[in-house]
């Protein structure tokens, strides 16, 4: 049978996207984007402390409208020959819930607490919680963070939970327990929510919730009642068993059957984080280095477990057997900021224009500048006596997490002008990608070669100039510019039983690549200087920042 179709849903930060995909051949028979209302308008956000929430609204209203956009101008039968269904999302974005599975936002009684809301992955609010657990499971007889790095995040799922637990007495009364976006997402579509028997990502639980076969699942009750004593119980309320995202989570309610127009024989697969299942859809070899590029990198790569296996790998976000392919072990790392450097700059030149000129003026300008600056910063020489930043505009996640931290530009002058510094913005996102990498060489994970995928790497032919300059390492661009969304319906593809395996499902339906950077000699050298002054400026700044309690030396 050649006509049998799957669909990749994607959840980004901003929007949701479905792809309808020929399952046998990897050809796109329909897409269709979805952009999230209330997020669009800012609500339920304050980025001065760091709050980042979305409405469980937005994510139904963008699942029904991307499937059936990517679905409206394919011929009529295709809705009868679908067969699978999966999805991803950012992450960790948990959520509280009843013993249904309903968020708590969408009763009429949290409709606008934020507090009832996903919490989205780049929400900061609970730095402190993040230092609380670290600080515990370093004293603690068993680690739970070995597994993740050595360092627990506040993106992460029991600091945002705790932190909400104590800031809101409605929250703790009326959350049974709390579920990963992309759990809720696919359980939503099977029609079956409980959060006691949906079946849970090994991809979100073991990066961001301490979960691990060693563990017997997750961190043990006595060490949670410690950590604070509002967390007594929940352990028995979430989940001991995980699920790779190649397995079934179930089949198509008849609900949303009929709001899609789908057959209740669709097979809903396990969901995963958007990056983890990007990398797939970039055709992921073993050490592969995957660079999802967007508002944040997501980096990830995957060893056989008999050789990585034995490491613990220090400061990143985890590594979890078969958290991208089955049987393989998925490392994550990556950084909090990457196009959102970019985007504050933007917003930094564009808001006086606005205030002063109108939002006709300011909008033309905030359309054009990141092109234009773009474009003259290639122009620029690359010297050892150029600015130096730092690109942690929104804390580090890699290596060794530190939501805390803030950025910094040294080495300005009288003539420094706006494309000086926005070149230095964009080297030094390139450098912290560069101490990513490092890290990996330096815990023994090799890595042979570089993919990038996301809107930064099939837009900004500058910014991965500058990453393969500063890398010293030829970077590939995906064909794909739904990668995530594409390796979704692969998931769907093994999920479905149309392939037997993932990799059947990458040769089958994989895009390939249309673009690769190689590094130039003469950069490369020049970058090595600049890169060490990265180094020393970041270790004043990190020295300078004051913490609660210093996990560098805790380490």
């Amino acid at each position: 049978m050649n006509h049998t179709y799957v669909i990749g849903v994607d959840f980004g930060t901003d929007s949701v996207r479905a792809l309808l995909v020929n399952a046998r051949t990897g050809e796109t028979a329909g897409t269709h984007v979805h952009e999230y209302s209330r997020w669009k308008q800012g609500r339920y956000c304050n980025p001065a402390t760091s709050q980042f929430r979305q409405h469980p609204l937005d994510y139904l209203e963008g699942l029904e409208a991307s499937i059936n956009g990517a679905l409206a101008n394919a011929p009529a039968e295709v809705r009868q020959q679908v067969v699978g269904i999966s999805i991803d999302t950012t992450g960790s974005t948990p959520g509280p819930v009843d013993e249904t599975g309903m968020p708590l936002a969408l009763r009429p009684d949290f409709a606008e607490n934020p507090n009832g809301m996903f919490i989205l992955w780049k929400d900061h609010t609970a730095n402190a919680e993040a230092e609380e657990i670290n600080d515990l499971a370093h004293h603690w007889d068993t680690d739970y963070t070995k597994y993740v790095g050595g360092i627990y995040s506040s993106e992460w799922f029991w600091a945002k939970i705790l932190r909400t637990l104590r800031v809101d007495a409605a929250v703790r009364q009326h959350a049974f327990s709390w579920v990963e976006h992309c759990d809720w997402m696919s359980a939503v579509l099977t029609g079956n929510t409980n959060p006691l028997t949906l079946r849970r990502s090994r991809c979100a639980a073991g990066h961001k919730a301490l979960w691990h076969s060693e563990f017997e699942g997750l961190p043990s009750d006595e060490f949670l009642t410690r950590l604070d004593p509002l967390l007594d119980g929940l352990r028995d309320r979430l989940f001991t068993d995980t699920y790779t995202a190649d397995l079934p989570m179930g089949k198509l309610s008849a609900e949303w059957a009929e709001k899609l127009g789908l057959p209740t024989s669709v097979v809903v697969g396990v969901g995963a984080f958007d990056a983890h299942m990007g990398a797939v859809g970039a055709e992921i070899e073993p050490y592969a280095f995957v660079r999802i590029i967007g508002t944040s990198t997501c980096d990830i790569l995957m060893a056989p477990n008999e050789e990585i296996g034995h490491r613990l790998i220090r400061g990143i976000c985890g590594q979890v057997d078969g958290s991208v392919a089955p049987g393989m072990l998925g490392l994550e790392a990556g950084q909090s900021a990457f196009g959102d450097v970019y985007a504050w700059f933007a917003r930094l030149i564009t808001g006086p224009v606005r205030e002063l000129l109108g939002d006709e003026a300011a909008d033309t300008m905030a359309r054009q500048l990141i092109p234009h600056l773009s474009q003259q910063a290639a122009q620029l020489p690359v010297t050892e006596n150029d600015p130096i930043a730092l690109d942690w505009i929104n804390g580090r996640r890699t290596p060794d997490a530190n939501h805390t931290l803030k950025a910094a530009l040294a080495g300005l002058s009288l003539g420094t002008d706006a494309v000086t510094v926005f070149k230095a913005l964009v080297e030094a996102t390139a450098f912290g990608s560069r101490s990513i990498v490092e890290r990996f060489v330096q815990e023994g994970v090799p890595i042979r070669k570089v993919i990038a995928i996301g809107g930064v790497a099939k837009k900004s032919p500058f910014v991965m100039q500058t990453l393969a300059d500063v890398l010293n390492k030829p970077i590939q661009v995906a064909q794909s510019d739904q990668a995530c969304a594409l390796g979704a319906a692969m998931f769907a593809a093994v999920a479905a039983g149309v392939h037997p395996s993932l990799e059947a499902a990458q040769q089958a339906m994989g895009s390939g690549f249309d673009a690769e950077y190689i590094p130039n000699p003469e950069q490369v050298a020049v970058y090595e200087k600049l890169y060490q002054k990265y180094r020393r400026l970041g270790a004043f700044i990190e020295k300078e920042t004051v913490r609660p309690h210093s996990l560098a030396e805790t380490l």
